[in-house]
């Protein structure tokens, strides 16, 4: 399988004008390639094919007085927006036919977004030098910052620049057969909740960090301070660059946490299931702040792709299994509850159950897995005593049939 690593960038001055200038014509070229696509559409005309575009909105264009500055830049990177152009509307086209998710259609791109990419192939010639920086053509050799090695040689890198001014370097890189984890007989469900972040079937509670919760008194804070600032002044951009200094945080300590918790899960069980959440009809709820401060896709995400890296099994079972309704112990659906009822007691079989825990056997016991319910167990309902069985003596002093006294 294919993925991605990302390494910060430390460009000098001079590198970050190129990098500007590379990420200025990949843009153009972009929306040169939309425009000549939604004009032939509005004509009632054939798309243009990629190679006919290829010829007139670099080739040519790079002969006009008006695009001579696109010669300045890697024609690879040229290339590739051209590339991006046709995967946005082949993505938009999937989308309708019901090949893939809907998306929406491909819009024109603007200076101002808060992400500016390019991306080198091979055939741009890039290498990482034996001292470790990323050479890369008309840019020069960037200082990277290494956090770990590549397993492989990768394919392609992608020089990224986000919303807080910061440069990351994404390869694509292979991974071979050998990273395969040694066999467990240990299995886990997965409940994913708000209290708890997750809720594992043998009993493990991991908390909710709550990330941004707890970072909206500096989010609030550093917002005020922009919204005061006059338009367009450079006090305002320092400013939305703190803002969005802070947001990034919160993004990059949440993706920590799932990367570390996600990674824990599957080295220590062989099979993984958890339940498919609606997120979106979630996300429109009283609790949608909580629920995007979660990130329960990204953690599934990273689950499903992880257990395929390493060798593990993972299963997604459907939304609308009643796993908080049925009873673990004895397989009995006790109907729906409030969500203030965290423990519930059994109709059929008495046993007083952690509704969290036991909705996470009952996911694991509708992916096929086999676990013991019990962890799930708390206790035996309180059943009421024979008359016979229990008694007082007149002294108030308590007594048990055949032993008086006792």
């Amino acid at each position: 399988m294919q993925l991605r690593y990302s390494f910060r960038l430390y460009p000098n001055g001079p590198q970050r004008s190129a990098l500007a200038r590379a990420f200025g014509c990949a843009r153009v070229v972009y929306n040169d390639a939309l425009r000549a696509r939604e004009s032939a559409r509005a004509a009632g005309e054939a798309f243009p094919k990629a190679g006919e575009l290829s010829k007139l909105l670099i080739t040519e264009a790079k002969k006009t007085e008006e695009r001579a500055w696109l010669g300045e830049v890697s024609a690879v990177v040229l290339q590739q927006s051209l590339r991006d152009c046709d995967t946005a509307y082949r993505n938009f086209f999937d989308g309708l036919t019901g090949k893939r998710p809907r998306t929406g259609a491909p819009r024109f791109k603007s200076r101002k977004d808060n992400r500016q990419a390019v991306r080198f192939t091979a055939n741009a010639r890039w290498k990482i030098t034996t001292g470790g920086d990323l050479s890369l053509p008309k840019i020069g050799d960037v200082r990277v910052k290494w956090s770990r090695s590549l397993p492989s040689v990768p394919s392609t890198v992608t020089v990224v620049k986000d919303a807080d001014g910061r440069y990351f370097a994404s390869f694509v890189v292979g991974t071979g057969t050998d990273e395969t984890l040694p066999v467990t007989d240990n299995v886990v469900g997965i409940d994913l909740g708000l209290a708890h972040f997750a809720i594992l079937s043998d009993g493990a509670k991991i908390d909710s960090p709550r990330f941004l919760r707890r970072a909206e008194k500096k989010l609030k804070r550093e917002q005020q301070r922009l919204a005061r600032k006059a338009g367009g002044s450079n006090n305002r951009a320092k400013a939305r660059i703190k803002v969005a200094r802070a947001h990034a945080r919160v993004a990059d300590t949440r993706r920590e946490f799932h990367h570390q918790l996600s990674t824990r899960i599957i080295r220590e069980n062989q099979a993984v299931a958890v339940e498919d959440l609606a997120v979106k009809g979630l996300a429109r709820t009283r609790l949608a702040k909580s629920v995007h401060d979660a990130g329960w896709s990204a953690f599934v995400t990273m689950l499903e792709y992880k257990a395929v890296r390493y060798g593990r099994t993972f299963h997604r079972i459907g939304r609308f299994e009643p796993t908080s309704q049925v009873c673990c112990v004895c397989g009995v659906k006790d109907g729906p509850k409030p969500l203030h009822v965290r423990f519930w007691a059994c109709g059929a079989c008495g046993a007083v159950l952690d509704r969290d825990i036991n909705a996470a056997v009952n996911v694991a016991k509708a992916a096929g897995l086999a676990v013991s319910a019990c962890r799930a167990r708390v206790s035996r309902a309180l059943v009421p005593a024979r008359r016979g069985e229990a008694g007082t003596h007149r002294d108030g002093q308590p007594t048990v049939v055949g032993i008086p006294g006792l």
